[in-house]
Parts: C-alpha cells; sequence; structure tokens
C-alpha cells in the first residue's frame, strides 16, 4: 500500500507525518545496515526484489492501494534489515512507476518496515519451532498482523492530513482487513515451504548481528 506524497503535503499535519516519516527510516536504515553483513546482501536483494514485484499488483482505493506486500515474510526473513531493503524497494517503485512519490518515500517506507520489525521480534523464534503447525500459525500471524499494522499507520496518517482524508482512513483499514487473511495464508504457506526445503538450517535471521555492533 502507498500513500500519495500529494495527500500529506496538502496541511501541517501531513508536513509532519512525512517529517516523522522520513527521520524514522532514516534511523530504522542506519540501523538496518549496521546489522548487516556481506553475507546477507543477496538475501536482501532477493527479498527486497520480490517485495518490489508482489506489490506492483494492486487496486487502486482513492488516495491509496490495496495489494499484498508480504511485509510480514520480509520482516521474518531479514529482521532490521528489512528496512533497507524495503526503501530500496520503494524507491525504484516512486521512479519507475510512481507508486508515492519521493516525498512519501520515508513515511511509505516506516508504515511497510516498522511492522516488518515488529513481527520479527514477536513471532521469529516460534517459526523456528520443530512443529510445521506452529510454523503456519506464525507466519500466518505475523503476515496477517504486519499488514494489518501498516494499514493502520496508512490510515492514522490520512486521519490526521485532515477531516476530508477520514472516511478514506476508515476505508483503507477495513478493506484490508480481507487483504490480512490473504496475506496470512501466504506468508504461513512460504514460511511451512521454507522450514521444509532447508530444515537442516534455520532460514532466519537472529537479531545477534545487531547486538555485536551495538
Amino acid at each position: 500500500m502507498h500513500l500519495h506524497e500529494a495527500v500529506l503535503s496538502d496541511s501541517p499535519q501531513g508536513i509532519g507525518v512525512l517529517c516523522l516519516g522520513a527521520v524514522g527510516t532514516l534511523a530504522g536504515t542506519a540501523l538496518g545496515l549496521r546489522a548487516m553483513d556481506h553475507e546477507q546482501v543477496p538475501r536482501v536483494a532477493l527479498v527486497s526484489a520480490v517485495f518490489f514485484v508482489v506489490s506492483l499488483i494492486h487496486i487502486p482505493l482513492g488516495v491509496t492501494s490495496i495489494h499484498l506486500t508480504l511485509n510480514g515474510l520480509v520482516g521474518l526473513l531479514l529482521g532490521w534489515t528489512a528496512f533497507p531493503a524495503l526503501l530500496v524497494a520503494l524507491l525504484l517503485q516512486a521512479v519507475l512507476v510512481g507508486h508515492g512519490g519521493l516525498l512519501a518515500l520515508g513515511f511509505n517506507t516506516l508504515a511497510m518496515a516498522l511492522p516488518a520489525v515488529a513481527v520479527f521480534y514477536l513471532f521469529q523464534r516460534m517459526s523456528e519451532s520443530k512443529h510445521r503447525s506452529i510454523h503456519f500459525f506464525a507466519g500466518f500471524t505475523a503476515g496477517s498482523s504486519a499488514i494489518l499494522s501498516s494499514a493502520f499507520l496508512i490510515s492514522a496518517a490520512l486521519w490526521v492530513s485532515g477531516e476530508s482524508f477520514e472516511l478514506a482512513a476508515k476505508a483503507v483499514f477495513l478493506f484490508h482487513l480481507a487483504v490480512a487473511m490473504i496475506e496470512g495464508l501466504v506468508v504461513g504457506s512460504t514460511v511451512v515451504l521454507l522450514r521444509q526445503v532447508c530444515p537442516e538450517r534455520p532460514f532466519l535471521t537472529t537479531p545477534q548481528g545487531l547486538q555485536e555492533r551495538m
């Protein structure tokens, strides 16, 4: 989901949201780059490319759009490095196809990456269980909660941008309730599959890389 820069730049509250989004994304990206080593670069690039392609398939909804994002899967796979991965993908979308715009890049990245990092800490250990049902539950919950959290952040930004966007804010969140179910099923199934194809080696990262650099 993308929030277009023209929506937020028309009001002082919206400009404040843009600034907060930019600051938050800069901080998150800095932490993500500190957590990333050379061995993680191919994984980050691959996940960023997957996010780029998946989120291009979207349905316009007024000032925003709805589509699968898989940011919950991005978070489980990358942790804090989700910030630079999503930043690059959203930057390419803004430049190549005009989704969101450059002024809203910081906020759009924050809205996608912050829930991704949150689900990493909430569900990463659960997804490393030896039981397939727990793998699916962790993936389903991570996928659905991540996109709902992103929808909430987008809706909140619309809400504070002006009374004319209050209806759109409600619609964005309500439409994503249905999308969250599909997102959860996709992410849950993907986690189960990835755990099956590489059972001898956990494919998910841990926060140790960041802790060692702090």
